[in-house]
Order: structure tokens, then C-alpha cells, then sequence
């Protein structure tokens, strides 16, 4: 298990989360719980605005990748912080706006963005548009003009940076849907076709070149790749960019088969690649980015903990043992996706010696309903309290409700104390939207 002060055993030892006794927890608000550790949250945010403001003179500004997790409480933590966020669907830039943000620091991501969309987005007034098609560039060109805005955007580029991470979340290979190809000039035809555009207001470019990252010369490799590509724009149409957003990446530890990593280490990735954008600024005569990054998982990860119930035992001799959860692919889909693995502990009795390795099974009506194989237990009972550790990103943001499941509610805790932030879902969640036509009706 990780170490940092708000996650440890308490002296009971029980698993204690910002304060909390998760029995106590799992006792009050039920399981499957997500828990998220609020002063996790906003030290993380803080090392990255420290870092921006300390060692590039504050030049520049984190966005919370809100895809991680989005919810009003979080945005209103990043809004609280003093950071932006971005937003990948009408949906985030909604709940965005609900919590207070100011759009001028909200910048809106996607690479099949809907007309509704790209209107609610120049409506809104935000910070910028990440543009990634030949047709999202002059439909939002006709919006602007329209309304009577120039607005600001910037061009998503594929650097051509692979790397070392699940190929399912790489994002910047030349066979991917995201960004255009700096190598192969298409990025550069895009350019002169953006700047063409009387209405649209080209700041720059974006890039972003994969996920849960922990090799910084991966991201020394994406800035030089960048700044490069930025020098040749310049030299061959006189557009110097003057916003660069280095996207997001970096890993946090799910296993120990990862590091664990400390504030400091993030630090330090982020001075990494702020020194190698000064340098290469220098050495092509530019002058500095604003620079933007996107922590997301980074930021909200290991903040999450989710909380289980522990139903059936199947054990299978010479083959495996299945330990059944009240939770499962509807909440925490990773493994089903990704084969993601993670840490999982007693709560009730965290440094008990792991005895045994066990797949913790979901309880869907699908094979395929792990949250992880060969996972090391202590000796577990039906009743018994499972966390797993590391789930604030990409669980609560990907859940569904397959099998007609209730998506179970978040709670936030610091200093001993824990509130919802958001609700579980009824039954009749369920069938709000559900219609018997008329035809039916007789």
C-alpha cells in the first residue's frame, strides 16, 4: 500500500482514509463506495501550479484532465485551487459551468466534437478550443462568425512519441484518431488552412502522447518533437505559437509493480519538461509558450478508494479461487477494458500477511466481470470489507449501469469527517428515461 499520511492503517488497523475508518464508512454509506481523500486532491494540484509558478515564472496553467473524474465537487476543488480544467463532451463543460468555473479557463478537447457542442462551447466564452479535423475548423469558423467572436483555438499534433504504456491508451501513434502528423506534413497543411480562417484565432498546438507515463524522457522527447515541428511552422509561414499544451500522462502506482511515486517526483517531471521547452525555445529563437498541462489521473488516482463487500467464495481446486464483490464491471470496467491491475487490501486488518492470490470477481451476469487476477489477499470471509486501492480515475467517469446496476455514490473525506458528493442511484434512476409507447398501452 502507498504510504502517504491520509492513507495508512489506523490503530485498530483498519484501512484509514482521510481520517475515516472504512468499516466505519462501508458501515454508514453502504458498499460498493468510491472514496476520495480530498487532501490528496489538492496537494497533487498544488505541487503542479507550484512547479509552473516557481520554475516557469508562472507562464502557464494546469488544466484538470476532468475526464478522470467529473463531478461538481471536483470542479469546484480545481476552481478553489486556482487551476482550469478541460472538457471533453457538452456534458463537463456543463457541469464545469454549474460549479462556478470560469470559462476563460476551461479549454474544450475532442476529436468528433457535435455542432451543439462547439456552440455551447464559443456561448460559453472558453479559454480555447482544441481543434481536430478539417470540417470541426470551419464549422466552428461559421459559428464564430455567426456570433461575433473570434475564437481561440488550438491544433491537436501527433509528435510521433509512443510511449512505454498499455496500447489501448496510447493517443499519439500515427495510426490513432487523435491529432495530425507532425512528420508527415499534414499538421502543417492544417495549419496554413486554420490560419486561413478569418474567424478562428490560432494560438498554438496541443499534444498529448499517452498515459501513465512514469519514463520523463518521454516527455523531454514530446517537447523537443514540439518545439521543433513549432520552429518549422514559423519558418515556414511566420505563425509562431504562442500557447504550447503538453497534455497530460503522467503514472501513478496501481501495483508494485509501479513506483511509488512522491510529490516531489512529479516535481520533478514537470521541471523536466519545463527545462527542455526553455532550452530548445533558446537554441530556435522563440519565444517561451504559455504552457499548458492536463494531470488528470495524476491528480484524482490515488485519491480513490473504492470500498466492497465481500459475497461468494468459489474456490476451485488446482485451477483458481473466485472472491465475489458487490461491485464489478458496471463500476469499475478497467480490467474488462485494459486488464488493469490493482491493490487490494483487508480493511479490517490491513497488515495481515497476504496468504494467497485470488481473481475478484464481479457480480454481472458476464465471464468477463473481473477486477483483477491473481490478486494477493490475506485470508478473506464472505462479509469482509475489500478496498481497492488507486480507483479515482476512470471508474466512477466510466460506470454504467449493465445489468440495470445501480452506479454507487462518492463520498469525500478529510480530517475525519466524509460527505456525499454524489448520490447512489435509485431503481427509479433507472427507468427515469424509460418510455412504454403507446402502442403498449392497451
Amino acid at each position: 500500500m502507498n504510504t502517504r499520511e491520509t492513507l495508512k492503517a489506523n490503530e485498530a488497523g483498519h484501512l484509514e482514509i482521510g481520517g475515516c475508518d472504512a468499516l466505519s464508512l462501508a458501515k454508514e454509506y453502504g458498499t460498493p463506495l468510491y472514496v476520495y481523500d480530498e487532501a490528496y486532491i489538492r496537494s497533487m494540484m498544488r505541487v503542479f501550479k507550484r512547479t509552473i509558478d516557481q520554475e516557469y515564472n508562472g507562464n502557464g496553467k494546469v488544466l484538470y484532465a476532468s475526464k478522470a473524474f467529473s463531478c461538481l465537487a471536483m470542479y469546484r476543488i480545481a476552481k478553489d485551487e486556482g487551476i482550469g480544467c478541460d472538457a471533453v463532451s457538452g456534458g463537463e463543460l456543463y457541469t464545469a459551468l454549474k460549479a462556478g468555473f470560469n470559462a476563460q479557463n476551461i479549454y474544450v478537447h475532442g476529436n468528433n466534437k457535435t455542432y451543439d457542442e462547439l456552440c455551447e462551447a464559443v456561448d460559453a466564452g472558453v479559454g480555447g478550443i482544441v481543434i481536430d479535423s478539417y470540417r470541426e475548423a470551419d464549422i466552428l469558423d461559421k459559428i464564430a462568425k455567426e456570433k461575433g467572436v473570434k475564437q481561440s483555438v488550438l491544433i491537436r499534433i501527433n509528435p510521433g512519441i509512443e510511449a512505454h504504456t498499455h496500447a489501448f491508451v496510447q493517443t499519439a501513434r500515427t495510426d490513432s484518431k487523435f491529432g495530425f502528423s507532425a512528420a508527415d506534413g499534414t499538421a502543417l497543411e492544417y495549419t496554413k488552412h486554420v490560419l486561413s480562417l478569418k474567424n478562428l484565432d490560432l494560438k498554438g498546438y496541443h499534444c498529448h502522447i499517452g498515459s501513465q507515463i512514469f519514463e520523463k524522457q518521454s516527455f523531454v522527447l514530446a517537447a523537443e518533437k514540439m518545439l521543433t515541428f513549432i520552429s518549422a511552422i514559423k519558418a515556414e509561414t511566420k505563425f509562431e505559437a504562442s500557447v504550447l499544451n503538453i497534455g497530460g500522462g503522467f503514472g501513478i502506482y496501481y501495483t508494485d509493480e509501479d513506483p511509488k511515486l512522491k510529490e516531489e517526483d512529479y516535481a520533478d517531471y514537470l521541471k523536466v519538461l519545463i527545462n527542455t521547452i526553455k532550452a530548445k525555445s533558446k537554441e530556435y529563437g522563440l519565444n517561451l509558450p504559455y504552457l499548458l498541462i492536463e494531470p488528470g489521473r495524476s491528480i484524482v488516482g490515488e485519491a480513490g478508494v473504492t470500498l466492497y463487500t465481500v459475497g461468494s467464495i468459489k474456490d476451485i481446486p488446482g485451477v483458481r479461487k473466485y472472491v465475489a464483490i458487490d461491485g464489478g464491471m458496471f463500476e469499475n470496467p478497467r480490467y474488462a477494458l485494459y486488464q488493469s491491475k490493482y491493490t487490494a487490501v483487508k480493511a479490517s486488518d490491513v497488515n495481515a500477511l497476504n496468504v494467497q492470490k485470488v481473481s475478484i470477481a464481479g457480480k454481472c451476469c458476464e465471464s468477463g466481470d473481473l477486477i483483477g487476477v491473481d490478486i494477493p489477499l490475506p485470508e478473506i470471509e464472505s462479509g469482509d470489507i475489500l478496498a481497492v486501492l488507486s480507483t479515482g480515475a476512470y471508474h466512477y467517469s466510466m460506470a454504467s449501469n449493465y445489468n440495470r446496476n445501480l452506479i454507487p455514490q462518492a463520498i469525500l473525506v478529510q480530517d475525519g469527517k466524509s460527505e456525499v458528493i454524489i448520490k447512489k442511484q435509485t431503481y427509479e434512476d433507472l427507468i427515469r428515461n424509460d418510455v412504454i409507447p403507446v402502442s403498449l398501452n392497451k
